[in-house]
């Protein structure tokens, strides 16, 4: 594997690890000691897999030989008696590389080394559990009048009531304001060339709410020079995709 296919892999791996840990400087930590594991010689990646496949089973050899608790110092508060809190781990990372990552039960079950079966098995709990989970209010900020419709066809089957449809910065934030949504879904360019980002900077300067951006450029966002949204979904979209993010930001929002 290149330097050229890691760093090509690299954006996607940032952003499975921060849905992962619910946290971004805890996330950025494991693929750090990943990434210097593979360049100090101390890991090897697997020539016979593909290469994002051998660079997320170094990651998951990282994260499972540490316990999952290489960074100490961040502490994840997850919110009292939400479904999501009860999910193993073996089954929301499962989930999330079947779902969010777009690997096989084949390819996870090589990332994972466990059977496809016990990957199988692991990804249907995780759906049931999710499907079980309290369900939130939700504002959806995208100008595309097409795609906020997809958005909120989805958000609604998913068991959530979407509370409305903003398409500029402005509108976010007064609806954010009036309707204290549990949940905000923000494209990062809007019609009022207005940025979705700018939006929820505002909003959250008035109270906490999980954040899920949408665009069909992550790496534009994952280029770790500034502080970047911890939830991410790409363009165009899967409903599980869409599933899997919601269930982690919840998971997540203490």
């Amino acid at each position: 594997m290149t330097v050229r296919q890691i760093a090509a892999d690299l954006p996607y791996l940032r952003r499975y690890a921060r849905s992962l840990t619910g946290e971004q400087t805890r996330g950025d930590t494991y693929v750090r000691a990943t990434l210097e594991a593979i360049l100090h010689g101390d890991m090897e990646l697997d020539p016979q897999q593909s290469s994002r496949v051998a660079l997320y089973r170094v990651f998951h050899t990282i994260w499972d030989s540490s316990g999952a608790t290489l960074e100490q110092d961040v502490q994840v508060t997850l919110k009292p008696d939400v479904t999501l809190q009860k999910m193993s781990p073996s089954n929301r990372k499962a989930f999330l590389l079947t779902t969010m990552e777009g690997f096989t039960v084949e390819e996870t079950s090589e990332i994972l080394t466990v059977s496809q079966v016990t990957v199988a098995a692991d990804v249907a709990a995780a759906h049931a559990e999710i499907d079980a989970a309290l369900k939130t209010r939700v504002l959806i900020i995208e100008d595309e009048p097409i795609i906020a419709m997809d958005i909120e066809a989805l958000v609604s089957d998913l068991g959530h009531e979407v509370i409305a449809v903003a398409r500029t910065r402005s509108e976010a934030v007064a609806l954010a304001r009036s309707e204290r949504p549990g949940l905000i879904l923000a494209d990062i360019q809007l019609a009022d060339d207005s940025s979705g980002i700018d939006a929820v900077k505002d909003i959250l300067t008035d109270y906490d709410v999980p954040v899920i951006f949408i665009t069909a450029f992550p790496e534009r966002l994952l280029s770790g020079e500034r502080p970047e949204p911890t939830y991410l979904i790409t363009k165009p979209f899967k409903p599980d995709t869409v599933k899997a993010t919601i269930g982690q930001a919840l998971f997540f929002q203490g």
